[in-house]
């Protein structure tokens, strides 16, 4: 089976271009890590509410509500960014969960809150996928990976912004203002429409050689090589299908989907309610929401340095390690330990759930043959949205019942060990070059196969 060719920079891209892209990028990136993690950061107050009067089941579905949104995003953003171009759909995205939270603050009933949040997560859905191609084309080869990692940073950094604003404001101003501060990215949509730059790969394909040769010139990017679009030949959705369920990729296409789904229901989850579970245990307000800050920050680091590990030891030691560690310290949460201690454990959580899924989402990218790469990576991340939507409401449902915490830690502590052993049941995928997977997100994000090849 032949595999056409692809516009591929030549690797010149001057560093001022690199980190002008990958500033504006991990901003949008930051911006949505605060509209996702803002439910954590709120649930002790809507706990509280004296007008809406919610259970926890209740807050549990209203924190799946944004999520329900990103699962349609996650399918169609991102071919929808190669039709129209990268740069639109990012700014799009951005407006888009930026205009929902306006909305949302006001939100007459938990109804309406719901619909306005399911709304916006349609450009929550979207935009990780498109700011993480415009960093990786406008970064050298030798740094895609570390700019790549630097990039998801800003998604638990911008919770870490969420809980730093509910601790400073919720407590006088109430969860609406913390809410309305995620409509903040309006303001920085006219410096993406002036200084993010298009991507020239997108130009090229769709024959915009004049626009991608005075866009080159002006960044002082070398032009990506040309491509007779009409010549491509597009792989069928049969091929694609055949790569990611066929007998050699079936088994690990349903480990790495069930590492997804139990991997980002930890995510979600404990990041839903671990505020609220701090708080139950005797934490007052402040405490509770720095321990949801420490647990973020703590991800926002670990990804870099899992990202490190794995290139040593192979992805699928490192992550399984990751979510063990993870487990472990979520489980020692319920013990009855002193505040420096529960510290490090919210440290050690995130470390072992945010940034180890973050590095799962490298691997699974490069597991499949290239062809096949970003239909299989979103299957991927759709099937982590369900999780994404099953965390909060199973967290929500625990807390109804009104048994000890220990419990809301096991089950998350046992789906950070589901999502281990799914990892290291995985089979070697075929682009690796080790029995251990040495392959990176480094080679997932870098590596393409040139004109002419075969491909299997």
């Amino acid at each position: 089976m032949h595999i056409p060719s692809t516009a591929e920079p030549s690797g010149v891209v001057p560093p001022k271009t690199s980190i002008l892209v990958l500033i504006l990028c991990w901003i949008t990136i930051l911006a949505e890590g605060y509209d996702i993690g803002i439910m954590g950061t709120i649930v002790p107050a809507l706990m509280n509410d004296p007008q809406w009067r919610l259970t926890p089941m209740e807050i549990g579905q209203l924190s799946s509500a944004a999520l329900a949104g990103t699962l349609i995003g996650a399918y169609f953003i991102s071919p929808l960014s190669d039709l129209y171009g990268r740069k639109k759909l990012l700014i799009a995205c951005v407006i888009l969960f930026s205009v929902s939270m306006l909305f949302a603050a006001w939100a007459p009933t938990p109804e309406i809150f719901a619909l306005v949040r399911a709304i916006g997560g349609l450009g929550l859905g979207g935009v990780i996928s498109v700011a993480a191609a415009l960093t990786v084309e406008y970064s050298p080869p030798g740094r895609r990976n570390l700019n790549f990692a630097i990039m998801y940073s800003g998604y638990p950094i911008g919770a870490v912004v969420a809980a730093l604003a509910g601790i400073a404001f919720m407590e006088e101003y109430g969860w609406h203002t913390i809410v309305l501060i995620g409509a903040a990215p309006l303001l920085i949509v006219p410096i993406l429409c002036y200084w993010l730059p298009e991507s020239l790969e997108y130009l090229v394909w769709k024959g915009h050689t004049a626009k991608a040769e005075r866009l080159s010139e002006r960044l002082g990017v070398t032009l990506p090589a040309t491509t007779n679009r009409n010549a491509e030949v597009k792989h069928p959705i049969r091929e694609i299908l055949l790569e990611v369920f066929s007998g050699k990729n079936l088994r690990g296409t349903i480990c790495l989907w069930s590492a997804q789904f139990a991997a980002i229901l930890v995510v979600s989850g404990l990041g839903t309610w671990l505020p609220q579970i701090m708080r139950s245990s005797g934490y007052d307000l402040g405490s509770s929401l720095s321990f949801f800050a420490v647990f973020n920050l703590a991800a926002a680091i670990g990804g870099v340095v899992i990202g490190r590990i794995s290139d040593k030891l192979g992805p699928r030691k490192t992550i399984s390690g990751a979510f063990v560690i993870g487990a472990a310290s979520i489980f020692a949460l319920s013990l009855n330990n002193p505040l420096w201690v529960n510290y490090i454990l919210v440290a050690l959580s995130g470390f072992g759930s945010i940034a180890a899924a973050l590095v799962l989402l490298g691997y699974i990218t490069n597991y499949y043959a290239p062809y096949a790469r970003a239909s299989a990576t979103g299957w991927a991340v759709g099937v982590g949205r369900f999780g994404a939507m099953t965390g909060p409401i199973l967290g929500g449902y625990v807390a109804g019942l009104n048994v000890s915490h220990l419990w809301n830690f096991a089950i998350f502590a046992l789906a950070a060990i589901a999502a281990a052993i799914a990892v290291l049941a995985t089979p070697a995928g075929q682009t690796e070059s080790s029995p251990e997977g040495s392959t990176t997100p480094k080679q997932a994000f870098g590596s393409r196969v040139p004109a002419g090849t075969t491909g299997t």
